[in-house]
């Protein structure tokens, strides 16, 4: 009889900011799979438990065992940061998942980065916003521009994963100047957080101009703001529209108070 796999976000990597749902799929299963780095993360949620790992570039090859040992019938943990359904572990062991159809497969989400990130600088993801990866490993620079380019047109705020890493140094600064040369305004607000729910953690806001010339690297999350958000006491907030609303509501008093209605 088949086993269960749960895939499993693990959030920023702080184990109060764990789920619940997280916390008992680790406790319950006797094989957690992982990247090196995460299984580092849960050393008291993971002790004495039978461990797999592989290093970075390992993907599917950490999907596939999971699979198997599930098939053969053990409860087994894929982890990975944040959330598995957002650029994590879910769509790959899905993609696998035909060829073992008796495993059960749970998706357990996590906190991401675009989230926790976010409760850092205050609310810059108080609208519409969307959320693009700067990684040309598996996507065509090609296309991430275009992404951007739609993004600018839509004055969507703008949560960028992966904006550089030692082989992609000018990748942050590329994807600044198409947001500038589709709308955006060199002064919009933006930050950044590194680190997010870990040692060393450091957040920093700044316009779009300087957002260019940041030293980002793989741990960084960056925010970029609509035209609506606003540096308010320190805290990146895009406002939903209340405000707006607030002011009809006080023009209509008026109009009733002197109408006299």
């Amino acid at each position: 009889m088949a086993g269960t796999l749960f895939v499993v976000g693990l959030g920023p990597g702080r184990e109060d900011l764990l789920t619940g749902e997280a916390r008992s799929a680790l406790l319950t299963s006797d094989l957690i799979c992982g990247y090196t780095t995460y299984l580092r993360l849960i050393p008291e949620l993971i002790s004495g438990k039978e461990t797999y790992t592989t290093p970075m570039r390992g993907e599917m090859e950490r999907c596939r065992h999971a699979l198997e040992q599930a098939a053969a019938g053990r409860t087994v943990s894929l982890i990975c940061s944040g959330d598995p359904g957002v650029y994590g572990m879910a769509s790959p062991v899905l993609t696998l998942s035909p060829e073992y159809p008796d495993v059960e497969i749970v998706v357990v989400p996590g906190v991401t980065a675009a989230l926790s990130g976010a409760a850092v600088l205050g609310a810059p993801l108080g609208n519409d916003f969307c959320v693009i990866s700067l990684s040309d490993l598996l996507t065509p620079w090609e296309t991430i521009a275009r992404r951007l380019k739609a993004a600018a047109l839509g004055d969507f705020s703008t949560v960028l994963y992966n904006p550089a890493s030692k082989k992609r140094r000018d990748h942050l600064e590329r994807a600044c100047q198409i947001l500038l040369e589709n709308g955006k305004s060199p002064v919009t607000c933006c930050g950044w957080v590194r680190n997010i729910g870990r040692e060393g953690q450091e957040h920093g806001l700044c316009t779009l101009e300087e957002l260019k010339d940041l030293e980002a690297d793989m741990f960084t999350t960056v925010f970029i703001g609509s035209s609506d958000t606003e540096n308010i006491g320190g805290h990146l907030v895009t406002p939903r529209g209340y405000r707006n609303e607030e002011n009809r509501r006080i023009q209509r008093d008026h109009r009733g108070e002197k109408t006299g209605l």
